[in-house]
């Protein structure tokens, strides 16, 4: 049995709240534990720090939650078919609708919606895959940044450190952290669903695009922002991935995707990564350095061959703010420009900025970002997988908006510390983002982040497997609550 390095315990005495997805899922499945179950421990867990956290912004009433609970269990009584998250909780992302539920994007200017009347595309998979979905989780406005706060519900805090951030804009990774939901959904442009996960010590992917099916309106066609699933492991993951993919005919890079497997027994073939410090020479703290190199360290000691490769990062950061700057323009048009006062200023200036861009700007944008990805996939054909590391710091001090200097390097604007993670979404290469150790100065999480084939999110969560058990710091829990 897997031991539980934060407190010891084993597979089967771990509170409910703390074992894996699969776990429950096989479970729930073969009848010794029930949704119910379940679904209370986790509200008993949401009441005990969700107030400290501050990650789930909406949920239902306990009793419905409990109702649809009891509704799984009557299914799985009856002999029916069960989909492969049956009677499992999840809460959605605030950026993204619900049917019946607030989706506010963290935004003052859509701080009094009422429900919505639909469920977009993959939250209407999970429902199919049997998830019960009981709420929505916090994110920065309309996803801006790679901390979650915003004027409507405040700041999500770190569950390792409730003095420190939990990353963003995927606030809902500290849920999982946390022990508040066994697994959520999360979306990525520029290292929402990585950062986070860097930070709290769990595990998401940046899918391949059109994996996780998207109707994103004027962007719906771009492969920059996608959808992902965030886990506590790579097993996890792959599970949800299961309910989250395939086609939708409202999503069009989603046209004729399969729907993503769960992993199987882990393989023996050798490993063999290509390995960057600092992807192009970006800043990167003492820390983070000394973990990464512990981290490559603690590979090679059991076989896995590791290779320095720098790649070409000429151009990919103006590539990645021209793509994503004018994706907010596309699709709020001139409303931030016209009303400055209902948005964050940083938000305001970035579709100010967008709405002037020269037209051959975004031409060189698209043709770089062509190049980044036929450069990663040749990189690829040597090496299973391309690592850096998963975020230049620590998680921050709550209290900053962003993070204004990493190694004595200042920025004047909140997307130039993401570079680490900007500048590998030009390829459109999945990248997993997993935990991989803590830091020996604050001894917060540390991640990395895993570069792998175009198309092969199976395969690359599957290495992922491989790596986290020889890494074996994907267990360890946060004290609190």
């Amino acid at each position: 049995m897997t031991t539980i390095p934060a407190t010891g315990q084993t597979a089967t005495t771990t509170p409910l709240h703390w074992r894996t997805a699969t776990d429950l899922r096989d479970q729930i499945a073969a009848g010794s534990l029930t949704a119910v179950e379940v679904m209370t421990a986790f509200y008993d867990r949401i009441d005990a720090t969700n107030d400290a956290v501050n990650v789930i912004v909406h949920r239902l009433p306990r009793d419905e939650a409990v109702a649809l609970a009891a509704t799984a269990d009557d299914l799985r009584a009856s002999g029916a078919a069960l989909g492969p998250l049956h009677g499992l909780p999840i809460a959605i992302k605030d950026l993204v609708d619900v049917a019946g539920m607030p989706t506010s994007r963290g935004s003052r200017a859509f701080a009094d919606r009422g429900p919505m009347p639909t469920d977009a595309p993959h939250v209407a998979k999970l429902r199919a895959a049997g998830a019960l979905v009981i709420g929505k989780t916090n994110s920065p406005e309309f996803g801006v940044g790679t901390v979650t706060w915003n004027d409507v519900f405040g700041i999500t805090r770190n569950p390792f450190d409730l003095s420190r951030h939990a990353g963003g804009s995927t606030g809902g990774v500290a849920a999982v952290a946390a022990g508040m939901l066994p697994f959520a959904d999360g979306s990525d442009s520029g290292g929402s669903l990585r950062y986070p996960v860097s930070f709290c010590n769990a595990v998401g992917l940046r899918t391949t695009p059109g994996l996780v099916p998207a109707a994103q309106g004027a962007t719906s066609w771009e492969p920059h922002s996608v959808n992902g699933p965030v886990g506590r492991n790579c097993r996890d993951v792959a599970l949800l991935l299961t309910g989250m993919s395939g086609s939708d005919q409202l999503a069009p890079l989603s046209a004729g995707r399969s729907v993503a497997a769960e992993l199987g027994a882990p393989a023996s073939a050798p490993i063999r990564l290509a390995w960057s410090t600092d992807l192009g020479g970006l800043p990167i703290s003492a820390e983070v350095r000394a973990a990464h190199a512990a981290t490559r360290a603690v590979l090679e000691a059991d076989g896995v061959e590791v290779v320095d490769v720098e790649i070409d990062t000429d151009g990919l950061d103006e590539t990645w703010q021209t793509i994503e700057l004018f994706g907010w323009f596309a699709l709020l048009g001139t409303d931030p420009i016209e009303h400055p006062d209902a948005y964050r200023a940083d938000f305001v200036r970035n579709v100010t900025e967008a709405s002037g861009y020269p037209s051959g700007q975004i031409v060189a944008a698209l043709d770089r970002r062509y190049r980044a990805y036929t450069e990663m996939a040749s990189l690829l054909e040597d090496f299973d997988a391309f690592v850096v590391p998963g975020a230049p710091v620590v998680a921050p001090d709550a209290d900053e908006k962003w993070v204004t200097e990493v190694d004595g390097v200042s920025f004047d604007r909140y997307f130039l510390w993401q570079r680490l993670a900007c500048r590998l979404v030009p390829s459109a290469h999945p990248v997993l983002a997993m935990a991989a150790g803590f830091g020996t100065d604050s001894g917060l999480p540390v991640g990395v982040q895993v570069v792998g084939r175009y198309g092969a999110d199976d395969e690359l969560l599957a290495l992922g497997d491989r790596l986290e058990r020889i890494l074996g710091v994907s267990d360890v829990h946060p004290e609190l609550g």
